[in-house]
């Protein structure tokens, strides 16, 4: 069996102090606690994943990164939850906001800027979310911009000019006053926009607002959304507290909405079109329009993202006569909550749509405990998010799931009914890595533990992960067998 061994090698330069992970390692896999060897945190673990690249991040709480391409380069721009840290380049203590990275060259991560966010802490302030749209793509945008959306804390939504990564200008604030926000979408090809938002006179501090960002300097509602009966005006408290929506735009004309994180969730299915065009007014009627189905999960799970991969040809379907032979699913990732398992266990959870009025749960994905320890390690063990963005090579066959302290997982989905684990990659800690703290008998007790909160990929298949305990971003890719699996041409 290898290790993977982690080497950091300080590098100083005039604007910045950063620290970069170099593995030369590849398909290589370290023991955990109850294996051959001792568990030694400042090592990184991984199955046929390589670490090809890191950064700091300023020792940011890290939570959503989305790469894209701009002209010849490749650009991360990463969401930070609420918080204080210098600022090397400017030499000043900044509220966390948005971290911008050139990733051009993945071994070699260069730190552009960092715009500063909302005051608060955790999810009360920084500025967690961000997508991004090129104005060429947008039906009225300006065809020589890139546009950055992102929140700001939970006060407001923003639009950024960041054709000059290197250089951010702010757009416009598309709503403000707010007391909620999250986790946003936008559809590049029509403007469209669904913003996880907290409005006065809504019973949740998460619902949705459907904004026209197709001119982003000048953003349009279209209307507000949420489960009905938890519109104005409705008796008792909310129910359901949505985490985020992923629309497949016009193309599929569905909207996947996901409520709760780790307990009370629920699922929706949406018909886009009736979302868009049906009457605004916030009546419970008006609400349940444009539903096609929605599910309750039980009251110890939540649905945090909601990932609709369709299409999926299983193995063997072709060899019977009748029914479909290809499925629909919906990937339904719990989330983790509380550190060294103090909770339900979170996992990952698949629903069969192929009907989408008769949603069908078919099978889970669960990182095991043992023999590593996960439990005991420090800070939170379970399921938080997946990839969003369906490389070629990845999709209908391999999707990525955080884990917190348990890393990164690649999973094999070609059979939904049968998921499997591939592969992953756990960051060794560094000096940066936060601690987290339970309360027991004796008092609080703390460890410092890494906590890989998001995950995405980028056009060319590599890996970014973040962390919430300050370790940085990590950008790998996948090797050995697992890399098999996917589809490179």
């Amino acid at each position: 069996m290898q290790t993977c061994r982690t080497l950091f090698v300080r590098t100083t330069r005039a604007a910045a102090v950063a620290a970069i992970v170099v593995s030369t390692l590849t398909g290589c896999e370290t023991p955990g606690p109850g294996a051959t060897g001792e568990y030694r945190p400042e090592v990184a673990e991984g199955r046929n994943m390589r670490l090809l690249g890191y950064n700091d991040l300023q020792a940011r709480s890290a939570y959503q990164p989305v790469i894209h391409r701009q002209g010849n380069r490749h650009i991360a721009y990463v969401g930070h939850h609420g918080g204080v840290r210098l600022n090397p380049q400017t030499g000043r203590e900044e509220q966390n906001g948005t971290s911008i990275i050139d990733v051009t060259d993945p071994a070699k991560p260069r730190y552009l800027v960092h715009i500063e966010g909302d005051t608060g802490r955790g999810e009360a302030g920084g500025a967690q979310m961000v997508r991004i749209c090129n104005g060429a793509e947008l039906p009225r945008g300006d065809r020589s911009k890139v546009y950055m959306l992102r929140s700001y804390g939970n006060s407001a939504h923003e639009v950024w000019d960041v054709t000059q990564p290197e250089k951010p200008t702010r757009v416009v604030v598309v709503e403000q006053k707010l007391r909620g926000t999250h986790k946003n979408w936008w559809e590049c090809d029509t403007g469209i926009a669904y913003l996880v938002s907290g409005l006065a006179g809504w019973p949740s501090d998460r619902m949705t607002q459907v904004y026209d960002l197709s001119n982003p300097a000048k953003p349009v509602l279209i209307r507000n959304w949420d489960v009905a009966g938890q519109e104005p005006g409705a008796k008792g408290k909310a129910q359901f507290r949505l985490h985020g929506p992923i629309s497949t735009g016009p193309k599929r004309n569905r909207v996947y909405f996901g409520y709760g994180t780790a307990a009370d969730g629920l699922v929706q299915i949406v018909d886009r079109e009736k979302l868009l065009k049906g009457a605004p007014e916030p009546t419970a009627a008006n609400l349940r329009d444009a539903v096609i189905a929605q599910f309750p999960t039980p009251p110890y799970m939540g649905a945090h993202t909601t990932l609709p991969v369709l299409g999926i040809p299983v193995p063997g379907l072709s060899k019977y006569t009748k029914g479909p032979q290809h499925r629909d699913v919906i990937v339904v990732v719990n989330e983790s909550t509380s550190n060294e398992c103090n909770e339900p266990r979170q996992a990952v959870y698949i629903v069969d749509i192929t009907n989408e009025r008769t949603p069908l749960g078919i099978a889970t994905f669960d990182v095991p405990e043992q023999p590593h320890g996960f439990c005991t390690r420090g800070g939170r063990f379970g399921a938080h998010a997946s990839n969003e963005y369906q490389h070629p090579a990845y999709d209908k066959r391999i999707v990525f799931f955080s884990w917190f302290n348990a890393g990164v997982r690649a999973v094999d989905i070609r059979d939904p009914y049968n998921p499997r684990e591939l592969g992953y990659y756990i960051p060794g800690m560094t000096d940066k890595t936060d601690q987290r703290c339970v309360k027991d008998a004796s008092g609080m007790r703390c460890k410092r533990a890494v906590q890989t909160n998001n995950v995405e990929v980028d056009d060319r298949g590599y890996i970014y992960i973040v962390d919430r305990a300050d370790t940085g971003m990590h950008i790998l890719e996948l090797t050995g067998s697992a890399r098999s699996v996917a589809n490179f041409k």
